[in-house]
């Protein structure tokens, strides 16, 4: 291997750990305020709102949330997918495999510990890590979408309701999906799955397009675009396809207001409350957009938590956004350090980079081919 070739892989992980650990800060820094409005942020943390870390309601700093364990397990699904194409010459259950990984999250949602049994869908190593199993606020349409059907087909028209909590377009889908853009295929592929993928729990194609907008972005920062360059052409994407009008409508208002500079919250808050899809991608892509240096990572992540709404979604994607961009070394030191479940989030990033540069022989039970 030549020094140009090791340079580029060194940097792609970095950009993977980045992206995974960037959107477990931003979780963590929205954890304790998610319910919280601008007005009541401030009155409990002053006038420019949270600051950094801090405690949530049983009192612990750096805690994530569901975005983060989901995210996960999107990484694991993905995983044992390219395995399975890679080890047996076929490919396209990518869907069934990543809904079998959210169901697998779902068995930490309602169980202390690993459940009893041996179906495929109870094995692996992430489901054996005792700091997921818990429930933090997670989204009643990624629980009920999981609790019916099964994993929408990958043939159909973009565009179309999914046949799964048809009018939800909750953010749950795009807090989850910056793994697909980091599975080594081009923006438009990551885009196709990340939208199939999100209709596993939610129909409504703005919460898809949104999911597949969000892993177009991801994939182009992955090769190293800018990140304007990357949220322009992710739009040029969606506008391919029947049905983007809203999400194209909430990325396009968050480049013209980054374009006009002086972040600030009640900035942020005319996007929305990131509650629904396409404003949680609306607002972390401004945040990233309007402070986009490397060396304003902690302000942009700050920005994106300290709102009136789904503050942990927003910081999550946005951390994603940022890591992706800046890779993990940019990422504010004594933060990472407080984040939860740093260790296993590192270890996923490392095995999805390895997963998709060459064939890998994972230990026992690790991710099985099945």
């Amino acid at each position: 291997m030549n020094s140009a070739s090791w340079g580029d892989r060194i940097g792609r992980r970095a950009r993977i750990r980045g992206c995974l650990l960037g959107g477990a800060i931003g979780d963590a820094l929205g954890n304790p305020v998610e319910f919280l409005s601008l007005a009541g942020i401030r009155r409990a943390y002053g006038d420019h709102g949270v600051p950094g870390l801090v405690a949530d309601d049983a009192g612990v700093v750096g805690r994530v949330t569901d975005d983060t364990q989901m995210t996960l397990f999107t990484a694991e699904g993905l995983i044992r997918a390219h395995s399975r194409a890679a080890s047996r010459g076929i490919g396209g259950a990518e869907t069934a495999l990543v809904r079998d990984a959210y169901l697998r999250w779902l068995d930490t949602q309602n169980h202390p510990a690993p459940p009893a049994g041996d179906s495929p869908v109870r094995t692996g190593w992430l489901r054996h890590q005792p700091w997921l199993y818990a429930r933090r606020a997670p989204g009643n349409a990624c629980l009920t979408g999981l609790a019916v059907g099964h994993a929408p087909e990958q043939s159909g028209r973009l565009g179309e309701p999914g046949p799964v909590n048809t009018g939800s377009k909750g953010c749950g889908t795009v807090m989850r999906s910056a793994p697909f853009g980091l599975a080594g295929q081009d923006a438009e592929a990551c885009f196709r799955l990340a939208y199939w993928c999100a209709q596993i729990t939610h129909g409504h194609p703005t919460g898809a397009y949104a999911a597949g907008a969000f892993a177009a972005i991801v994939a182009h920062l992955l090769e190293g675009d800018s990140m304007a360059g990357a949220v322009l052409r992710a739009i040029e994407l969606l506008r391919r396809h029947p049905g983007h009008e809203e999400t194209t409508k909430a990325l396009r208002a968050a480049v013209d207001l980054a374009a006009e500079g002086g972040p600030t919250a009640e900035k942020v808050e005319t996007l929305g409350a990131g509650w629904v899809a396409e404003e949680a991608l609306a607002i972390a892509v401004y945040c990233a957009l309007v402070l986009p240096g490397a060396d304003e990572v902690a302000p942009a992540l700050l920005l994106s938590v300290n709102h009136s709404g789904d503050s942990d979604s927003t910081g999550a994607i946005c951390g994603n956004l940022l890591g992706a961009r800046h890779t993990d070394v940019h990422l504010p030191p004594s933060w990472l350090v407080a984040t939860e479940g740093r260790a296993v989030i590192t270890e996923v990033a490392d095995d999805l980079c390895m997963e998709f540069e060459q064939a890998v022989v994972w230990p026992a039970g690790r991710y099985p081919d099945h």
